[in-house]
Formats: structure tokens, sequence, C-alpha cells
């Protein structure tokens, strides 16, 4: 099969499968992930990216994919579907804050448009203009709705005493970027206005910030943190039974078994990656929630500082006063920021636990209770102080690179491969997931860190490193799951895996553009030559040093220069008589007697027509 036909091939193929997810569990934006994860990387199902595409091959790409899509209660795929949902809905805290004020910025876009566009002629277009501008400071503030009668009259009566409406029509004369730098103020001053006034009617001892806060914060208060503590409690704690059965089956016979071994492994697997979330998530909202006691002081702090430079005074200056009104808009800005930010985080939180409904379907609390009977269920934290005593003796440290504790300065934060868990238990013992104590010692191999969940595991590990690396490898290849929870998916190999199905779809393209789009950048002095820009080097340098010198001589002794006027001469032309012309016969002479006769007498005859005939 050519290469055009292969490309036509696997984009049908990716049309069909993304058709089939629309309809189904998985959904549309995870085709890839399962295309990546599920086939490219199981060898099991000998689908091999470089051989000749077939019919066949075609067929059994779409089963794979098919079946893996279509498998009831599937922890393995419940858990790709949240990596998936948790790399396309999570960012960073900047980004995070820059959607928030995009948001904002959108919803205040049309308003300000509004506003800024009108061309007011009569009473009723400034009232309208008015209440406008009032609609835009209560949407940029967040206190209160345009709806709200309470929330209106109160931004009126504080845009009232800065901004009276008969301002309004030398608001009107302004440029739009100086009418939209005017709302902006405008709505500052208004936020702080308002912030302070609502503070002022209670005294100092009574004032109860929860009653200025936004209602999104105090929403958002209440709930993130903590149930964000519960989620991760609750998946801690079925990760630690599920290893616990997992180390009780691990030696069994298939058929002492009373669960299936591969279930049982894929949900230890999907609580491991969603406690790895919530972990990432609680840490951001404890960043945030921080943020907010910080926010919160300073908003006390400012409302303090304004209680002290207004109420002892009749009248206060507007450039004293302004300024600190903006501030602490700015603050009371930046603690919405923290509210929106608190809002996302519970969203992924809820979101996330819809992909552990298939472990409820397997195992209910009652059946996991009863499996448990006899057995005594660990947390990591009881198995790294089991461990904490035991380390890596100084022979072993002669054969490879360790990193101890007692040697080493600083250890914490290290890039642990295997996302920290044990890779030597991960590869012998099916796949259990047991955390690595750094106590216990850092391996260093190929610039890589590896730590294990005893000493044990740690000797025979070093024994031959790259076995089990592979071993680990393969595991993930069965289990794609892996590949992102161990954070596989940075490693080149993995990646040149994964972008080997791709390689059909790529195509060259080109484009072309002018060489000089603006005519006017074009620097006419530029010059390329290395040795021309030299010379010219050399010529600057060599006028620094050069002098003009002027001698007066005897030849040149009273002279001056003279100058002499002239005129240049001037075309003239004349008129004549006209011209005349008569026609005259032209003048034809025959000689007769030339040819034929001997001594003949040859004869003229004037042949010439006379002037006078017509």
């Amino acid at each position: 099969m050519s290469r055009a036909q292969a490309e036509r091939v696997i984009e049908t193929i990716l049309i069909e499968l993304t058709q089939m997810c629309l309809t189904g569990p998985l959904s549309g934006d995870s085709v890839d992930s399962m295309v990546e994860m599920c086939v490219v990387q199981d060898t099991r199902d000998m689908y091999n990216v470089d051989q000749t595409l077939t019919n066949y091959d075609m067929q059994i790409f779409k089963e794979i994919c098919t079946a893996r899509r279509t498998t009831a209660s599937s922890p393995s795929l419940d858990t790709i579907k949240m990596q998936v949902y948790f790399d396309m809905n999570y960012s960073s805290r900047r980004e995070f804050l820059k959607e928030i004020n995009w948001k904002l910025e959108s919803r205040l876009h049309q308003v300000s448009r509004d506003i800024t566009d009108s061309r007011v002629k009569t009473k009723e277009q400034l009232d309208v203009l008015y209440r406008k501008i009032i609609t835009y400071i209560l949407l940029g503030s967040g206190m209160g709705s345009p709806s709200d009668v309470n929330s209106v009259q109160e931004a009126t009566v504080a845009l009232q005493s800065i901004f009276p409406p008969t301002e309004l029509g030398a608001f009107s004369m302004l440029l739009k970027s100086e009418k939209e730098q005017q709302l902006s103020e405008l709505t500052m001053t208004v936020t702080g206005i308002r912030l302070f006034n609502k503070a002022s009617k209670k005294d100092e001892q009574e004032m109860n910030f929860s009653e200025l806060m936004p209602a999104v914060l105090c929403e958002a208060l209440s709930v993130t943190k903590e149930a964000i503590k519960k989620e991760l409690m609750v998946s801690q704690d079925l990760a630690w039974k599920y290893t616990a059965l997992l180390e009780k089956y691990t030696d069994s016979l298939p058929g002492d078994c009373d669960v299936s071994l591969v279930q049982l492994t894929q949900m230890l697997y999907n609580v491991r990656q969603h406690e790895l979330f919530l972990q990432i998530l609680l840490a951001d909202a404890g960043l945030s929630a921080n943020r907010i006691e910080i926010l919160q002081k300073d908003i006390c702090s400012q409302i303090n500082l304004l209680k002290n430079s207004v109420q002892p005074k009749t009248a206060v200056p507007t450039t004293k006063v302004f300024p600190l009104f903006k501030a602490l808009s700015k603050l009371w800005s930046e603690l919405q920021d923290e509210a929106e930010l608190l809002n996302i985080f519970s969203n992924i939180v809820l979101r996330l636990q819809s992909f552990l409904t298939s472990e409820v379907k397997i195992f209910s609390k009652n059946s996991l209770d009863s499996l448990l009977e006899g057995l005594e269920v660990k947390t990591d934290g009881q198995r790294i102080n089991e461990s904490s005593c035991e380390r890596i003796d100084q022979v072993q440290m002669k054969q490879n690179q360790w990193f101890l504790f007692e040697t080493t300065d600083s250890l914490t934060g290290l890039p642990l491969q295997y996302n920290g868990y044990c890779g030597y238990t991960l590869a012998q013992k099916n796949g259990i997931l047991l955390p690595g104590n750094p106590y216990i010692g850092i391996l260093k191999h190929k610039e890589k860190m590896y730590v294990f969940s005893s000493k044990e595991a740690a000797v025979k590990f070093v024994r031959s490193p790259d076995h089990f690396i592979a071993l680990v490898t393969e595991r993930a290849k069965a289990s794609p799951e892996l590949i992102k929870l161990l954070q596989l998916h940075q490693n080149p190999t993995y990646k040149k895996q994964g972008e080997a199905v791709l390689t059909n779809l790529k195509c060259e393209d080109f484009t072309q553009t002018d060489v000089h789009p603006m005519e006017a950048n074009i620097v006419k002095s530029y010059e390329w030559n290395e040795w021309e820009l030299r010379r010219k080097a050399i010529k600057l340098a060599d006028l620094r040093t050069t002098v003009t010198h002027s001698t007066q001589t005897h030849l040149s002794h009273m002279r001056r220069e003279n100058d002499t006027q002239t005129w240049l001469p001037k075309e003239v032309g004349c008129q004549t008589k006209r011209d005349g012309s008569t026609g005259v016969p032209k003048p034809q002479i025959f000689l007769a007697g030339l040819r034929g006769q001997r001594g003949g007498c040859m004869e003229k005859v004037d042949l010439t027509r006379s002037i006078d005939e017509e």
C-alpha cells in the first residue's frame, strides 16, 4: 500500500472511531489517547505500525479500538478518560488566572462597546448612557447584580459622588481609549467606596469580614479544601485496601483467588491516579487559601487606613483618597480571582468522581470488607516507617551511585522515576504500586533517580536494573494507564512509539511570503559584505586623525573670485512669404535608328509635351 493510500486509510479509521465515540462512553477527544495508549503501546494485540497496511490489519485495528471502548465497567478505560479530562481541563495557576480575567473582559466587552460607541444628543439618551455605566461598574466589581435594586442604588449613589450626570457631555467628547480608561478608573473607585461604606456601618471591633466577601468565595471556602481532603482520604483508603488484597493473592494460584486480579490491579491504578490528581488540586487549593488569608488582612488594613484618613475630616482631597479606594478595589479583585480559582478546583474534583463509578459496580463496600477480613491494611506512612531503619551499605555504594540523607545535603524535590513508586515491586509482584522510601537510598542509574519500598527490593533491582526497567516497560504496555500515572510519557522511547501511528498522517506543506512586505523598513545603507564594513570603519577611524590645512601663496595673494552674469541667446524666428510651385511636363527624348541597321543615321525625336496642352 502506498503512503498516500495509508494516509487516507488511517484518516478514515480515525473519523469512524470519532463518530463511534461521540455516541458511546468515550468522548471524541479521547480517540488519539485510545489509539496511542490502548493499541500502539500494547504489543499483545500483535499490531505492528511499521508493517504494510492490509484490509485485515484495518479490521483488527477497528475491532481492538471498539472492544476497548465498549468494555463495560472497565477501570482501565475510566483511568484513561480521567487522565484525558485532567490534561484538558487543568492548567497552571497563572493560566487559570488569565482565563478568569479573559472571561471578565469578554463579559464587559459588549457593555463597554455600547458605552464608548454611543452618540448621545438628548436627555433620555444621557440617562440611558448613565445606567449603562452603572451596569458596567456592577459587572466589573462583582458586588451585586444589575437586576438587584439595592446594588443599583448603592452603585448610583457612589458614582454620583465622583461622576455626576452633568459630566456625561465631556465624557462623550473623549476618545475611545480615554473612555475605556475612565470606565476602569470609575469602576475601581466606586468599588472601593462601596466596600468602605459597608465596612463603616459597623465599628471596628464588630466588623465581620465574611459579610464583605463575595458570595462565590464564601461558598468555595466552605467546601473546596475540605472536600478535596475527604475525597483524598477515600481514594487513599481504597488504594491501601486494594494493595492489601493484591499482596494476599500475589502468590496464590488462579483458582484460589476470589476476585479477578486484573480488575483489582486496574482499580488500584484508578484510585492511585485519582489520588495523584487530588494531591495536585489540594496543593493549589492550599496556595489559594493562604493567598485569601493574606488578602483579607490587607483589605482590613486598607479599610482602617481609609477610616483614619476620611472620618476625622470633613473634606479630603481626591488626590489623596482616590488612590486608597483604587488600592482597596484591586485587593477586592484579587480576592474574587482566588474565589473563582477555588470554584474551578471544586468543579474539577466533582468531575473526577465520575471516573470512579466502575469500582462501585465491581466491588461493593460489603464485599470488599468481607475480602479484607483478617488482613492488615497498611497505610503508605506505615510502610515507609517500617522500612526507614534500612539503609544501603557502603559495599553496594561502590558499585552504583547512591544518595543517602546522611551524606547528601538535600534530596527533596528530586525528579524520581516512576513518580516515586518502587519499580521492582511493580515488575515482580503483578503490578502492585508501593511508594518508594527515599531514606533507604536513591539510586542514580543512567541519569535517572529510583526509589524502593524496601532494602531487599533495592538490592535485587541493582543486580540487573535494565532488566527490571524493561519489565516495567512491558507492564506499562499491557496497562496503558500506567504511562501517564508513572510519568513514562516523558520518556523518549514512549514518545517515538506514540508518534509512530501518526507518522502517515503528516504531510509536507509550504507557504510563500514577500521578501519585504513593508518597503519602508528596507535599510538602504545596509551592507552585508564584512570587508566593506571593515573598509568603512577604517576610513572613519582615519578621519579622526585627519586635519585640513590651508596655505596662501604669491599666486593667490590679493586675488578674489569674480563673477560675470551672461545672457543666453534666445531662439528667434521670422515669417517669410509663402512658397509657390508650378507643374512642368517631364522631358522625354527618343533616339531612333540605334538598332537594326549598320551604318544608318540616328535620329533624335523630342517627345516632351507642350506646356500649353491640357
